[in-house]
């Protein structure tokens, strides 16, 4: 800039040397008559315009010089806007860190407490199991002289003496009943503070998880690394802290029902609808609703699982086994029919794998009601899984699949089926088309096509909590 601003002075001093006259003046030489010279003007004007070019230029020059300071200035706001947010960030973090670990910290005192509870308890009923010998030790000398007595192998005592032998062997007896029952209610209060533990320490756990997550998460703040923080999200997925059910996220804290991410042992995560109530969480399985999804499908299909979780869906037949493989699981299924009456079934239950053609078990055999004798009394040897392509049912000469619709753990085709077709109100008047529907025979008949159902499962333990 200051070698055009050089530049501008020496044109107007070269200007200013052109438009006035002047003379020369010698020693020797005569006067001569004085000679006025002017600039061309031309050459004026063409200094104009330079000169009008080179102020343009220095505007436009200013112009943008300004408009730089303004995005320097801009950025500069930006940038402290975002230091400002970092550190407030950074302080988050650093509270939601000292509370979780406050908490993991309350939670490590519970446990302790829990503890020293539960080791009480074992010696009271260590304690209570001694006198239990002892006072049988005591009642078996008791009968012994009773027998004695009667069988007249011993010298007989008065009668007031024996009837108080017998009154002291029947005070003995009641006694010992109710040692009996105190060690029986000590045992299942063990059994109780065990549960409690054991939910504690995946409490405990998951609170670990989330601490070393928040510490992660505030050193990626300070830091101003996204792949500090990257590494920390990742890890805070890692599956060693996944869980294998929804009810296992609900001893973690969670309680809304929505869709879930869970490991089971030995799978893929893979997600899951979890139904979050009071007692625990169950796992969705299957879900009836409005018809929005095509359950008429083949062994593929139901082996893998289709639809939407947020809707009509269904899990697929590895996934539930990859959760209920070794047993311990409940199900439960809910109906609901046109008039918008309720009922649902439990049963605790094994699946198969795919070597058993996902055979559905009951596992503990009994009464059965009305309700749950449309699939109990046929799954209780276990009822393999079938499809169009994949004919596994107890009906000899027909596919249960094909004459009827969807896939299902049919027997005789006549009990049971919650993956048929889904039929609006009214339902089709042809009786062959309806029994093509959803139905649960003892509650609503064969040929009466439901409005929804719902299928869930969850630890059995859930129950005894």
């Amino acid at each position: 800039m200051k070698t055009t601003f050089a530049t501008v002075t020496l044109c107007l001093v070269l200007v200013m040397a052109t438009a006035f006259p002047f003379e020369r003046k010698g020693a020797s030489s005569p006067p001569k008559e004085k000679r006025v010279q002017y600039a061309a003007w031309d050459d004026v004007n063409v200094l104009a315009h330079g000169l009008l070019q080179l102020g343009q230029g220095l505007k436009e020059h200013v112009d943008k010089t300004k408009l730089q300071m303004r995005d320097v200035f801009t950025k500069l706001k930006v940038f402290n806007r975002t230091v400002t947010e970092l550190g407030q960030e950074s302080r988050r973090v650093r509270a939601e860190g000292e509370a979780l670990r406050a908490r993991a910290r309350g939670l490590e005192d519970r446990e302790g407490s829990l503890l020293n509870v539960t080791a009480e308890l074992r010696e009271k009923a260590e304690e209570m199991r001694q006198e239990r010998r002892t006072m049988s030790e005591r009642m078996s000398r008791l009968e012994e002289r009773v027998d004695s007595m009667l069988q007249g192998d011993a010298v007989l005592p008065d009668m007031n003496a024996a009837a108080s032998n017998f009154s002291d062997a029947r005070n003995i007896q009641l006694l010992l009943e109710a040692q009996s029952r105190r060690v029986d209610d000590l045992m299942e209060r063990i059994r109780l503070q065990q549960e409690k533990l054991d939910k504690q320490n995946v409490r405990i756990r998951t609170l670990q998880s989330q601490v070393q997550q928040s510490r992660q998460r505030s050193s990626s703040v300070r830091t101003g690394g996204e792949g500090a923080q990257e590494r920390a999200e990742e890890q805070g997925d890692s599956p060693i802290v996944m869980a294998v059910d929804c009810h296992e996220l609900f001893l973690r804290g969670e309680t809304t029902s929505a869709v879930y991410t869970i490991q089971p042992l030995n799978s893929e995560p893979f997600e899951v609808f979890c139904e979050m109530t009071t007692d625990g969480g169950w796992t969705v399985i299957q879900r009836r609703q409005d018809g929005s999804v095509d359950f008429d499908r083949l062994w593929p299909a139901y082996e893998k699982g289709f639809g939407n979780l947020n809707g009509e869906f269904w899990m697929g037949l590895e996934k539930i086994h990859s959760i209920a493989k070794d047993g311990g699981y409940i199900l439960n299924i809910k109906l609901s029919d046109w008039g918008e009456d309720l009922a649902s079934v439990s049963f605790p239950i094994q699946l198969g794998g795919a070597e058993t053609k996902y055979s559905l078990q009951i596992q503990e055999v009994g009464t059965f009601s009305t309700l749950e004798s449309s699939l109990g009394m046929d799954a209780v040897s276990g009822l393999p899984f079938t499809t169009r392509d994949q004919d596994n049912d107890r009906k000899v000469d027909v596919n249960c699949a094909t004459h009827l619709s969807g896939g299902w753990w049919f027997s005789n085709c006549g009990r049971s089926n919650l993956n048929g077709r889904y039929f609006q109100s009214p339902p089709p008047k042809q009786r062959h088309q309806r029994k093509q529907g959803i139905f649960w025979k003892t509650w609503r008949g064969r040929y009466y096509p439901l409005k929804s159902s719902t299928m869930m499962i969850a630890p059995i333990t859930m129950n005894r909590s």
